[in-house]
């Protein structure tokens, strides 16, 4: 059974919510190329380039932030879906829009605006991703949001599969153009999210390693990464060890996407899938890794947590962050006047809406512009330490 007889068809796509007549035709693309291209052209997509990744409002010009991390998820994303004869276009637009969503400082902020809100709906950010493309983002005379496609907003929603109890951000997209949230999504958003765990977990490890908060002998306490080191070292006896380091990464992330496209094309052909809407009704999830690399991955990330996403030095700027995120919420809720631009003057009114307006403002920061807002309200010298640095 051919994968690419699975792939999703810009031809047959169910269409955009909005309906568009009168526009200037922009070069001749389809439109899951004009899906991508809006996406890059957006305001929040431009945003991810001051938020964080891995470490919170970075000092160093060279550690990944959102804007980086998903240029490189797409690169790995759309090399897949070339090799399995997917459509490309929809998997780099799934691969660059996935983290939009994100608040300032990664999962520290998401944690602060998911307390903050935990009385009006909560947060999440993949829900906010949907909000933001659908909602927030305005660029259009006759509508809100970026009016993408069906096919790229289901793949958004459900790239790490179905969802059977969606918060209130994404229950509000799915309410207004029906996403199907209980099925499986497409392979190209299934290959979006394989891509965004194979950068990841390698590009995280070369920013541990230059930030010295990793070490070599940790590392080769991973049997995956002792054997994919060992090669390196074999074919490059002598070279400089921060050469060695950076191949290794290369060399994992091609053993990864080699185990991705042949995983992927055995489970396709045991399946006995033969078109996108098979592959919705599946059960189950095709795209990804082997069970034996995926066993290698798991515990790849369990090292990470313990010795890289949970070092001392991290847990205290995500403190620092959280402490920022929970207290512009809350100078917000008892004056909203303090919110910047126009947002005061949109205020809804009603006390969930307005609770939800404030959580959409923060979500939007950046790192930089959180810190700066909160030093304007509270102060510099109250900016915590672990961040003054920003």
């Amino acid at each position: 059974m051919s994968v690419a007889s699975c792939a999703s068809d810009p031809a047959r796509s169910r269409g955009r919510r909005h309906v568009e007549s009168g526009r200037v035709v922009r070069g001749p693309r389809d439109d899951f190329q004009r899906d991508r291209d809006r996406i890059i052209h957006s305001i929040a997509f431009r945003r991810l380039r001051h938020k964080t990744q891995v470490f919170v409002a970075p000092d160093g010009d060279h550690y990944r932030v959102r804007l980086t991390h998903s240029i490189e998820v797409a690169q790995i994303g759309r090399g897949i879906a070339r090799a399995l004869g997917l459509n490309e276009d929809l998997t780099e637009a799934l691969c660059l829009a996935h983290d939009i969503g994100h608040p300032p400082f990664g999962h520290a902020g998401e944690d602060a605006l998911k307390a903050a809100m935990a009385d009006h709906g909560g947060f999440d950010h993949n829900g906010h991703t949907l909000r933001t493309l659908a909602r927030l983002e305005c660029p259009y005379p006759r509508f809100d949001g970026i009016n993408l496609t069906w096919e790229t907003l289901e793949g958004l929603a459900k790239h790490n599969g179905p969802v059977t109890n969606p918060g209130w951000a994404l229950a509000g997209i799915d309410a207004d153009f029906g996403l199907d949230l209980p099925s499986h999504a497409s392979l190209e958003a299934q290959i979006a999210a394989i891509a965004d765990d194979i950068a990841y977990d390698n590009h995280d490890i070369d920013d541990g390693l230059r930030a010295g908060l990793l070490d070599l002998d940790q590392l080769m306490e991973q049997p995956f990464v002792a054997a994919n080191y060992r090669a390196v070292e074999g074919r490059f006896p002598g070279a400089p060890r921060d050469r060695l380091l950076r191949e290794l990464v290369r060399d994992q992330i091609g053993v990864m996407v080699n185990d991705v496209i042949a995983a992927t094309a055995a489970n396709v052909a045991d399946a006995g899938v033969a078109s996108v809407g098979e592959v919705r009704a599946a059960g189950r999830t095709l795209g990804g890794f082997s069970p034996e690399l995926a066993a290698q991955e798991r515990e790849l990330k369990r090292f990470m947590y313990a010795n890289l996403y949970h070092h001392p030095e991290q847990l205290a700027a995500a403190e620092a962050a959280n402490k920022v995120v929970g207290d512009l919420f809350a100078a917000y809720a008892a004056d909203p006047r303090l919110m910047g631009g126009d947002w005061p003057a949109r205020l809804p009114g009603e006390e969930c809406a307005t609770n939800r307006h404030i959580g959409d403002d923060i979500a939007g920061m950046t790192d930089r512009f959180a810190i700066d807002r909160y030093a304007e309200i509270f102060g510099r010298d109250a900016v915590p330490p672990a961040l003054a640095h920003a």
